[in-house]
Formats: structure tokens, C-alpha cells, sequence
């Protein structure tokens, strides 16, 4: 038996439809990516770049760290260990020797990546392999030196990053020219670490020392509040490959800045990542930029997302006018 309430279908003659010139349309051919061709230049690939989405994005990134570096404005990195791993030390190097970049920091993990890379070319080891033997992060020539630096920075009043930056210009070792914190020190731009308590492997070792470690962490980031505290309009802040420490750090030097009087809004922020995560998003890209300024997300292998940021921005003009924001 057919219900009195049954619904009938709905009448198509009522139905409108209206002329298409008359929708804005978000996509048109005109902002579309262009094909390969031989010959082209690192500018011409990011003019070929689809002005849609995220391409727009890195287009607009690009854009504000050639205008800030142009204008000698802040842009800090953050960086995890991940970034050394990947063998980008000399990108970030060479950033930093063109003065595009005006400070970084690093969790204690890029810092101890970046000094066993100083003292025997190598690092990163088989964790499970090495975890089953316990001998994961037990290695002396890694452990004692660290220590060493640390108690000595914080003996003469130097910060974390500093200190291993001078502990490794006075130890002289083979590879110290790829080490990222010994070029840092030589230059004398502002690099701070920024240690978790039992999250390093140098927290394994015997010689140990909780409240010296605690104590250059923190004035590390009293340090890398007073870069934040900086930050101008059009200033930029990049954070790479860290999930959780570098973001957290990030936005408390953020509110201590701003609690202390400093402008610190309009900036850039980005993200680079694998995959999209929380406290990146929010900490870095979203909360920082509310009361204005832009933020990006950039996913994808940071081997080849950040060289190819670099060579970007430095084939891209700086934009004459006011910095986009």
C-alpha cells in the first residue's frame, strides 16, 4: 500500500539553469602550469608554476624571502634533525652565507647529527639493530665531546648552539667545514638548540648533566625569543621538519615577545613537512598569522622541497613596492 506521505520526485521543468559567463569561475587556463621546455632557467620554472592551489603558494613564498632578504628583513629557520639526515647542510649553508638567512634553530638532535658529521663525516645509525644490542646512542666519541662543549658554554655564559659552534672550531675536526653550527659560529649569526630531556642520545651517557643541558636550553630561548621579537612586517620564519618541539618553542618565544611589547605580527610563516601535522599547522602557520600576515603548509621530501626553495628565491627578483602580505 502506498504511503500518502511518499515523496515525489522533484519537477524538472521548474528547474532553472543559468548561462555559464555569468559563474566566477576559481581555475582558468591561464593560471595553468607550463610544459617543459629546453633551455629554461631556475626563473622560468617558477613562472611555470600553476598559479593554483599550493603552486600559488610557493610562488608567493618565494616571493616574501627574496623581498625580506632584499630588504634585509629576519627569516629564521627551524629545523629538525630530519634536515641534516637528508644532507642539506650546505643548502642551508649557503643561505646563510648570502644572508638570506638571519638565524636558526635546531632540535638537540640536528645538533648532534651536525657534530658527528663534523667529526667523522657520518651519521644516523641503525636504531634497530643497535636498540637490540643496547648499544643505541652509547657511543663515547658522540657523548663525552657534547658534554664537554655544554659544560664549558655554560660556564662562560654562552648559549647551546654557540657553544658546540666553538667547541668544534677548537677541536678542529676533518669535516668541520659541513658542519652547519661551526659555519654559524664563524659567521656569528644566532643559532640556538633546543634540547627535550631524554629525547637525545647524548641523555644516555654517564656524563650526563640534566641541569647544565636545562640551563643553555633555556637561555637558548631566550635567545631565539629576541630574533622573534624581531620579526618585522614582510620577516618570514620557516619551520622544517619538526613535528612538535620546534613548533612549541616557537609559539611561547612568540607570546613572550608580544607580552614584552614587540610587534612581531605581519610576518610569513611556513611549514615543510612529509605530512601535514598539528602543531605545525596551528603553532607556526595559523595562530601566529590571525592578527595578520600569511602562512603556508608545504608537504612533501624536504631533499627536494628546500633546494629547490633556494634556488628559487635566489633567482627571484625582489618585488618592487610594499612586501605582499
Amino acid at each position: 500500500m502506498m504511503s500518502e506521505d511518499r515523496i515525489s520526485p522533484v519537477d524538472l521543468p521548474k528547474v532553472r539553469p543559468y548561462p555559464l559567463r555569468e559563474r566566477k569561475s576559481k581555475v582558468k587556463v591561464s593560471d595553468f602550469a607550463s610544459p617543459a621546455a629546453a633551455g629554461r632557467s631556475v626563473r622560468d620554472l617558477l613562472d611555470a608554476l600553476p598559479r593554483i592551489l599550493v603552486g600559488d603558494d610557493f610562488r608567493q613564498l618565494v616571493s616574501a624571502i627574496a623581498s625580506a632578504y632584499a630588504k634585509t628583513k629576519p627569516v629564521i629557520a627551524m629545523m629538525g634533525g630530519h634536515v641534516i639526515k637528508c644532507g642539506l647542510s650546505p643548502v642551508i649553508i649557503s643561505m646563510m652565507d648570502r644572508g638570506i638567512l638571519t638565524g636558526i634553530a635546531m632540535n638537540g638532535a640536528a645538533s648532534i647529527h651536525d657534530f658527528e658529521i663534523a667529526l667523522i663525516g657520518e651519521t644516523s645509525e641503525d636504531v634497530g639493530t643497535n636498540i637490540a644490542t643496547g648499544k643505541f646512542g652509547m657511543w663515547e666519541e658522540t657523548g663525552s665531546p657534547l658534554h664537554d662543549a655544554a659544560a664549558r658554554a655554560l660556564a662562560d655564559g654562552l648559549g647551546y648552539g654557540e657553544g658546540v659552534g666553538r667547541y668544534i672550531d677548537e677541536l678542529n675536526p676533518p669535516y668541520r667545514e659541513a658542519s652547519l653550527l661551526w659555519r654559524l659560529w664563524k659567521a656569528g649569526i644566532p643559532v640556538t638548540v633546543h634540547a627535550a630531556i631524554g629525547t637525545e642520545i647524548i641523555h644516555q651517557h654517564p656524563r650526563m648533566d640534566g641541569a647544565a643541558v636545562g640551563a643553555l636550553t633555556y637561555r637558548d630561548f631566550l635567545i631565539f625569543t629576541s630574533q622573534v621579537a624581531n620579526l618585522l612586517p614582510g620577516s618570514a620564519v620557516l619551520n622544517v621538519g619538526s613535528a612538535v618541539l620546534m613548533p612549541e618553542v616557537f609559539v611561547k618565544a612568540l607570546a613572550m615577545a608580544r607580552n614584552a611589547g614587540h610587534e612581531a605580527r605581519a610576518f610569513h610563516s611556513a611549514s615543510f613537512d612529509m605530512y601535514d601535522h598539528y602543531r605545525p599547522r596551528v603553532n607556526v602557520v595559523e595562530r601566529p598569522t590571525i592578527s595578520g600576515g600569511t602562512g603556508h603548509v608545504f608537504l612533501g621530501l624536504h631533499e627536494v622541497l628546500l633546494p629547490a626553495l633556494y634556488e628559487l628565491v635566489v633567482a627571484e627578483p625582489a618585488p618592487a613596492g610594499d612586501d605582499p602580505q
